[in-house]
Protein backbone atom coordinates (compact mmCIF):
# COMPACT_ATOMS: atom_id res chain seq x y z
CA UNK A 1 0.00 0.00 0.00
CA UNK A 2 1.71 3.31 -0.77
CA UNK A 3 1.16 6.24 1.36
CA UNK A 4 0.21 9.76 0.87
CA UNK A 5 2.07 12.72 1.93
CA UNK A 6 0.13 14.79 4.30
CA UNK A 7 -0.37 18.55 3.77
CA UNK A 8 -0.95 21.07 5.90
CA UNK A 9 -3.73 23.50 5.16
CA UNK A 10 -2.11 26.42 3.27
CA UNK A 11 -2.41 28.88 6.72
CA UNK A 12 -0.54 26.85 8.33
CA UNK A 13 2.42 26.48 6.94
CA UNK A 14 5.59 27.83 8.49
CA UNK A 15 8.72 29.43 7.19
CA UNK A 16 12.28 28.13 7.50
CA UNK A 17 12.57 31.67 9.51
CA UNK A 18 9.89 30.11 12.00
CA UNK A 19 11.47 27.19 12.24
CA UNK A 20 14.89 28.77 13.67
CA UNK A 21 13.35 31.35 15.63
CA UNK A 22 11.65 28.30 17.55
CA UNK A 23 15.05 26.55 17.66
CA UNK A 24 16.60 29.68 19.00
CA UNK A 25 14.13 29.90 21.46
CA UNK A 26 14.53 26.36 22.85
CA UNK A 27 18.32 27.27 23.15
CA UNK A 28 17.55 30.40 24.73
CA UNK A 29 14.92 28.60 27.45
CA UNK A 30 17.84 25.43 27.95
CA UNK A 31 20.14 28.56 28.49
CA UNK A 32 18.58 30.19 31.13
CA UNK A 33 18.06 26.73 33.37
CA UNK A 34 21.40 26.14 33.00
CA UNK A 35 22.08 29.64 33.59
CA UNK A 36 24.01 30.43 30.83
CA UNK A 37 21.84 33.56 29.85
CA UNK A 38 20.76 36.12 31.99
CA UNK A 39 16.97 38.00 31.03
CA UNK A 40 15.79 41.59 30.82
CA UNK A 41 17.78 45.34 30.17
CA UNK A 42 19.54 45.51 33.88
CA UNK A 43 21.23 42.08 33.97
CA UNK A 44 21.80 42.11 30.82
CA UNK A 45 23.92 45.94 31.00
CA UNK A 46 25.66 44.43 34.36
CA UNK A 47 27.16 41.15 32.88
CA UNK A 48 28.30 43.19 29.50
CA UNK A 49 29.99 45.90 31.84
CA UNK A 50 31.82 42.97 33.64
CA UNK A 51 33.03 41.59 29.93
CA UNK A 52 30.65 38.05 30.04
CA UNK A 53 28.21 38.36 27.56
CA UNK A 54 28.57 36.83 24.75
CA UNK A 55 25.88 37.56 22.49
CA UNK A 56 22.60 39.87 23.07
CA UNK A 57 18.80 38.91 21.57
CA UNK A 58 16.85 41.85 21.23
CA UNK A 59 13.11 41.66 21.32
CA UNK A 60 11.61 43.20 17.43
CA UNK A 61 9.26 45.16 19.48
CA UNK A 62 11.00 46.61 22.01
CA UNK A 63 10.48 50.23 22.83
CA UNK A 64 13.05 52.84 22.02
CA UNK A 65 13.79 53.79 25.92
CA UNK A 66 14.70 49.93 26.49
CA UNK A 67 16.76 50.38 23.29
CA UNK A 68 18.23 53.14 24.71
CA UNK A 69 19.24 51.63 27.72
CA UNK A 70 21.32 48.78 26.34
CA UNK A 71 22.35 49.14 22.56
CA UNK A 72 25.22 51.52 22.85
CA UNK A 73 26.57 49.73 25.79
CA UNK A 74 26.70 46.37 23.75
CA UNK A 75 27.74 48.22 21.15
CA UNK A 76 31.08 49.74 23.41
CA UNK A 77 31.62 46.09 24.54
CA UNK A 78 31.14 44.82 20.58
CA UNK A 79 28.95 42.33 22.01
CA UNK A 80 26.56 40.48 18.79
CA UNK A 81 23.14 41.86 18.77
CA UNK A 82 20.86 39.61 16.71
CA UNK A 83 17.00 40.91 16.63
CA UNK A 84 14.84 37.82 17.80
CA UNK A 85 11.23 37.72 18.01
CA UNK A 86 8.44 39.51 19.83
CA UNK A 87 8.89 40.44 23.56
CA UNK A 88 6.06 37.62 24.38
CA UNK A 89 7.74 35.16 22.68
CA UNK A 90 11.42 35.45 24.09
CA UNK A 91 9.83 36.19 27.32
CA UNK A 92 7.56 32.89 27.08
CA UNK A 93 10.91 31.16 26.23
CA UNK A 94 12.68 32.18 29.85
CA UNK A 95 9.33 31.80 31.82
CA UNK A 96 8.26 35.34 31.57
CA UNK A 97 5.22 36.81 30.05
CA UNK A 98 7.56 39.08 28.02
CA UNK A 99 11.36 40.29 27.85
CA UNK A 100 13.37 43.21 25.81
CA UNK A 101 16.38 41.01 25.88
CA UNK A 102 18.31 38.09 26.90
CA UNK A 103 21.72 37.77 27.11
CA UNK A 104 23.76 34.88 26.36
CA UNK A 105 26.57 34.29 28.76
CA UNK A 106 27.75 30.98 28.18
CA UNK A 107 30.27 30.64 24.95
CA UNK A 108 28.92 27.58 22.93
CA UNK A 109 25.39 28.47 23.38
CA UNK A 110 25.88 31.86 21.67
CA UNK A 111 28.29 29.93 18.91
CA UNK A 112 25.12 27.73 18.82
CA UNK A 113 22.88 30.16 17.88
CA UNK A 114 25.43 32.18 16.20
CA UNK A 115 25.36 29.36 13.88
CA UNK A 116 21.64 28.82 13.88
CA UNK A 117 21.08 32.76 13.21
CA UNK A 118 23.37 33.11 10.34
CA UNK A 119 22.57 30.12 8.07
CA UNK A 120 18.51 31.05 8.26
CA UNK A 121 17.68 32.91 5.01
CA UNK A 122 16.64 36.53 5.36
CA UNK A 123 13.74 38.47 4.16
CA UNK A 124 14.51 41.71 3.06
CA UNK A 125 14.65 44.15 6.14
CA UNK A 126 15.20 41.67 8.25
CA UNK A 127 18.26 40.45 10.01
CA UNK A 128 20.89 41.10 13.50
CA UNK A 129 22.84 44.31 13.98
Amino acid sequence: MRRTRRTRPAGRTRSVEDAVARQVLRLVGLGVRSRGAVVGVERVREAARRGKLSLALLATDASKHSLSKVVPLLAARRVRVVNAVKATALGHAVGRDQTTVVGIIDRQLAQGIRELTDSAPRSQGEGSA
